[in-house]
């Protein structure tokens, strides 16, 4: 089964997408099933994980009532409110969608730099175990020591990094990326997912310009623990879905077969759907 672990649904009238405006082009408009099909068909993709694209429980429960009329969806990364006093009891009631796999606080956005890190949010991870949630880490670089952090508090947390942390690609600087997505790959809980690449790549980018990002994931997570992901639709700000689908099988066509398997469906399916029997 190949899997598309990160994809992206919305409807611009729902209002609570605080970061999507006229002005990402191409973005501005509504995304749905209907959109989405052909192309997975086209690149022979099976099923998808769909993901949160606003802070809000409405939201999730918005992509959680889609997943039940969507048979290529397999799972949903929701949203919580981490820092609630009730955080434990939030994720329980949403824990009890069975599409829903796991949860992602857009940390990206939060202007508290270090929020990642407080204490307090110390039960709402807590409860990610307890209910056999993935805890989906949307950061950048500079988020990276804070998310050692939390795995050394919590070393039952699975954990998957989306879009690789963001490295910079456009400007060919990877320091200190490397060391510190060394360290989270030491971590045996954790994944990364190569999705979001090439919007971290300038307009012209090339598969050179992606190769020593994805050369050194190899290195510290092995083809076991990496995960496609599209990034649909936000990958159409540089590419089309087949565009980038053949870029990722292009730069990880020196891997058996059986380890591109694992890469392109296999690795997502033991991470987010084996836990809450959903394979």
């Amino acid at each position: 089964m190949r899997i598309d672990a990160h994809q992206h649904f919305w409807d611009i009238a729902r209002g609570d997408y605080g970061w999507l405006t006229p002005d990402k082009g191409v973005l501005w408009r509504d995304y749905r099933p209907g959109d989405l099909a052909p192309l997975l068909a086209e690149a022979g993709v099976d099923r998808t994980i769909l993901v949160q694209a606003a802070p809000t429980e409405t939201e999730t429960r918005f992509l959680l009532d889609i997943a039940v009329e969507t048979p290529f969806v397999a799972g949903v990364v929701g949203w919580a409110e981490f820092a609630a006093d009730d955080a434990p009891a939030r994720i329980a009631a949403l824990a009890a969608y069975p599409l829903l796999v796991g949860l992602r606080p857009m940390v990206q956005d939060i202007a508290e730099d270090r929020w990642l890190a407080r204490p307090d949010l110390a039960p709402a991870f807590k409860a990610l175990i307890e209910h056999d949630l993935v805890f989906d880490a949307l950061v950048l670089p500079r988020h990276l020591p804070l998310l050692l952090t939390v795995l050394d508090r919590h070393p039952e947390l699975a954990v998957v990094v989306d879009h690789a942390a963001k490295p910079c690609i456009a400007a060919q600087s990877f320091d200190p990326w490397r060391a510190d997505m060394r360290a989270v790959a030491a971590r045996p809980n954790t994944f990364c997912k190569i999705s979001g690449l090439v919007t971290e790549a300038s307009e012209d980018w090339t598969l050179d310009d992606l190769r020593p990002v994805i050369d050194h994931l190899l290195e510290i997570f092995g083809p076991e623990r990496l995960i496609f992901g599209s990034d649909w639709p936000v990958v159409t700000l540089r590419a089309t879905y087949s565009a980038w689908h053949a870029a990722a099988g292009a730069v990880l066509g020196g891997l058996t077969a059986a380890d591109q398997v694992a890469v392109f469906g296999g690795n997502a399916a033991r991470v987010y759907l084996a836990a809450r029997g959903r394979q």
